[in-house]
C-alpha cells in the first residue's frame, strides 16, 4: 500500500428537506385544516478516527465527500428522515486544517474520537407549522436550508513511542528490519527509505511501536533532499534514537548536522529525550571505532552506545534503554495531566 500523509478534500453537509403544504381531505371532513409536515435535517460531515488504518491513500482517489439530503415533509404530519451522515475514516494522529492550511480543527489521535466537520441543514417548516387562529388553512412551507460547504486538509502524524533519526544510510531501515516485523527497503545507497515505516517492537515481554522516516541532510529545513516534511512523524514520539554510521566520515559532524535540522524544525523535537548510538559497528576497524566513538562522544556529551544490526551486537540493550526512556515519559506526561486536574476547579 502506498503511503500518503497529506491529502486535500471538499465537503459539504447536506440540505434539509423541503417542508410539505398540504390539507385533510377526509370524506364528511369538510375543512380538515393544514397536515404538512416538517421536512428532515440534512447529513452531516463527520471525521472519524478508526483502527487498522496507517495511511490516507484512501483519499488520494476520492477527495469530495457530501451527505444526503434531509428527506421532504409528507401529508398527515408525517416529517422527514434525517439524511445519511458522510463518514471520513482516518488513521490515529491525523490533523484537519481549514483550507488556509494554518487553523486546525481538529487532532484526533485515539480510536473512536469523532469530530462534526460540516452540519446539515435544517428541514422546512410544513404548512402546519404555520397554523394560527387567524389562518387556519396556511399555503405556506418553508424550503430546507442549504448545508455548509468547505475544503479541508488532512494531515498524518504517524503515532509512535519511539523514532529513529540520522543521516541517510545510517542503518535505520536495518535496525528496524531486525527488531521488528517490518520490511522497509533495504539498499546500500542513500534515500532507501521514501516514506515512513512503522515496526512493532518487543522487548522483554513487553511491546513498543518503533517509527523509521527518511534521512535528513543538512538544509533539510530548506528543502534539501526529502526536507524535513517526515519530521512531523516523530512528533508524537516520546524518545528518539539517533543513529551515527561509524563508516561516516566525521561521526560528530554526522551528530550535530541532524541536531540543527531537529532545532531549526522546532515543535519540540530538540528538546525531547534522545539515546545516541553508533551503528555498523561491524564495517569498521577497532582503532577507527574508538575513534569515530570519541568524536561522537564529544559532539553528543555523553557516551553512545555501540550497535550492531548486522551480527546483533548490543540490540537488546538499546531496546531496554528506550523502553526506560518510555516508562519515564509515559509518568512525567501522567503527572503533568493530574497536576492540570487538581488545578481545575
Amino acid at each position: 500500500m502506498k503511503f500518503l500523509d497529506q491529502a486535500r478534500v471538499h465537503i459539504r453537509s447536506g440540505d434539509g428537506g423541503a417542508g410539505c403544504l398540504s390539507f385533510r381531505r377526509e370524506k364528511f371532513i369538510e375543512f380538515g385544516g393544514p397536515d404538512g409536515g416538517d421536512g428532515g435535517r440534512g447529513g452531516d460531515v463527520v471525521a472519524e478516527c478508526v483502527g487498522g488504518l496507517n495511511t490516507l491513500i484512501d483519499y488520494r482517489y476520492k477527495q469530495h465527500f457530501k451527505a444526503r439530503t434531509g428527506m421532504h415533509g409528507m401529508g398527515k404530519n408525517r416529517t422527514g428522515g434525517k439524511g445519511a451522515d458522510a463518514i471520513l475514516k482516518v488513521p490515529a494522529g491525523t490533523q484537519i486544517f481549514d483550507e488556509d492550511g494554518e487553523v486546525l480543527i481538529a487532532d484526533l489521535t485515539e480510536i473512536g474520537q469523532r469530530v462534526e466537520l460540516a452540519h446539515g441543514g435544517n428541514g422546512g417548516f410544513g404548512n402546519t407549522h404555520f397554523k394560527t387562529s387567524t389562518n387556519q388553512a396556511p399555503r405556506r412551507a418553508n424550503p430546507g436550508q442549504a448545508g455548509e460547504e468547505r475544503t479541508l486538509w488532512l494531515r498524518l502524524k504517524l503515532i509512535a513511542d519511539a523514532g529513529l533519526v540520522g543521516l541517510p544510510n545510517a542503518g535505520k531501515s536495518t535496525f528496524l528490519a531486525t527488531v521488528s516485523a517490518a520490511r522497509p527497503k533495504i539498499a546500500d545507497y542513500p534515500f532507501t527509505t521514501l516514506h515512513p515505516q512503522l515496526g512493532v517492537v518487543a522487548c522483554d515481554d513487553r511491546e513498543f511501536v518503533l517509527a523509521d522516516i527518511p534521512g535528513l541532510i543538512e538544509g533539510a529545513h530548506e528543502g534539501h533532499g526529502l526536507g524535513d516534511r517526515f519530521l512531523g512523524h516523530v512528533e508524537r514520539c516520546r524518545v528518539l534514537l539517533h543513529l551515527v554510521d561509524a563508516g561516516t566520515e566525521h561521526a560528530g559532524k554526522a551528530y550535530k548536522t541532524v541536531r540543527r535540522e531537529l532545532e531549526s524544525y522546532g515543535e519540540g523535537l530538540a528538546e525531547k529525550p534522545e539515546i545516541v548510538a553508533m551503528s555498523k559497528i561491524d564495517s569498521v576497524d577497532p582503532e577507527m571505532l574508538k575513534l569515530q566513538l570519541q568524536r561522537l562522544k564529544r559532539a553528543a556529551k555523553r557516551t553512545p552506545l555501540k550497535v550492531s544490526a548486522a551480527t546483533g551486537a548490543n540490540l537488546r540493550e538499546t531496546l531496554r534503554e528506550l523502553l526506560k526512556l518510555i516508562d519515564e515519559a509515559q509518568a512525567l506526561k501522567a503527572a503533568s495531566a493530574e497536576a492540570v486536574a487538581e488545578w481545575r476547579p
